[in-house]
């Protein structure tokens, strides 16, 4: 079928427009790559455009070699896979009885599950509840405060309801089928697509988390690499006022700035690479149970 000459335009416009923005979105990112892989004098001379300029694998190797960041890398893999195994079982467990209709008391546990999203007991009472639990300075409190998203719970329950049918319960009943066997057999693997989207959620959020370790951790070595980015920002910041009190010289800020200017954009791309490496796997989970969870029920 011949185009006609607007459909010709609307096309060339539409992928000029889809290109500009895909430009937008893909350009930092390949800033950040390019400014890990340059020379450190080059990224804090602002010389670093597209490409990287006097390419050198120093940054990775400076993170590598330091135990805090190593440590913190480790840390933060620990936390992220014990965290997401230990939430998307709770939040499965909990958003399936929900989701039967023959379970009288579901809109009242709904109801107070839906409230702690609107409310909460603010950070004080939640230091103090971690303190008198024990869990302060401790690997569990960074895995298991935020366990289960209200949101998340809400979204698998109503997968859950839309997905699968209630004669597909009735039948198994009639066979003897209990409801563990039925949750287990059955549920479990028709949801592989609302199990992997809650999953990657949950893995973004303990990757990505920081705060809990802030508030809650005190030493070091449990420090999840997201601290280890925060110290190294901090301490531009510090290096800059060492200049100013006189106590640095010019040279040794400016060789200092350099290597933490590296440092930051080497850590940026060694913390996303494994949320980047797991999103393609889920992918079409991924759309088909955010489109079923957000769609119907």
């Amino acid at each position: 079928m011949k185009e006609s000459r607007g459909d010709r335009i609307f096309t060339i416009v539409n992928y000029t427009f889809l290109s500009i923005i895909l430009f937008i979105v893909l350009y930092p990112m390949i800033y950040i790559v390019s400014c890990s892989f340059s020379n450190p004098s080059a990224v804090t001379a602002g010389k670093v455009w597209l490409l990287p300029v006097d390419p050198t694998l120093i940054g990775y190797k400076t993170i590598f070699e330091n135990k805090d960041i190593v440590t913190g890398y480790a840390n933060t893999i620990l936390y992220t896979v014990c965290g997401t195994i230990l939430a998307v079982a709770l939040t499965v467990l909990a958003a399936y009885p929900l989701s039967r209709k023959d379970y009288k008391l579901r809109n009242p546990i709904m109801l107070i599950f839906t409230f702690t999203m609107f409310f909460s007991g603010g950070l004080i009472p939640t230091y103090l509840l971690m303190s008198s639990l024990g869990l302060v300075n401790t690997r569990a409190v960074m895995i298991i405060p935020g366990a289960l998203s209200v949101y998340n719970v809400i979204i698998t329950r109503t997968f859950f309801q839309s997905t699968i049918p209630q004669e597909l319960l009735e039948a198994s009943q009639i066979d003897g089928c209990s409801d563990f066997v039925f949750f287990g057999k059955v549920v479990l693997p028709l949801s592989k697509a609302i199990i992997s989207v809650i999953a990657l959620f949950y893995a973004v959020g303990y990757w990505n988390s920081y705060f809990n370790a802030l508030i809650y951790l005190h030493d070091r070595n449990k420090y999840p690499l997201q601290m280890i980015l925060r110290e190294i920002l901090i301490q531009n910041r510090m290096d800059a006022e060492a200049l100013s009190s006189g106590w640095m010289s010019v040279d040794d800020l400016a060789a200092r700035q350099s290597l933490f200017e590296l440092l930051k954009y080497s850590l940026i791309i060694v913390a996303s690479v494994p949320v980047l490496c797991i999103y393609p796997f889920v992918q079409k989970y991924f759309v088909k149970g955010v489109m079923i969870g957000a769609i119907k029920g």
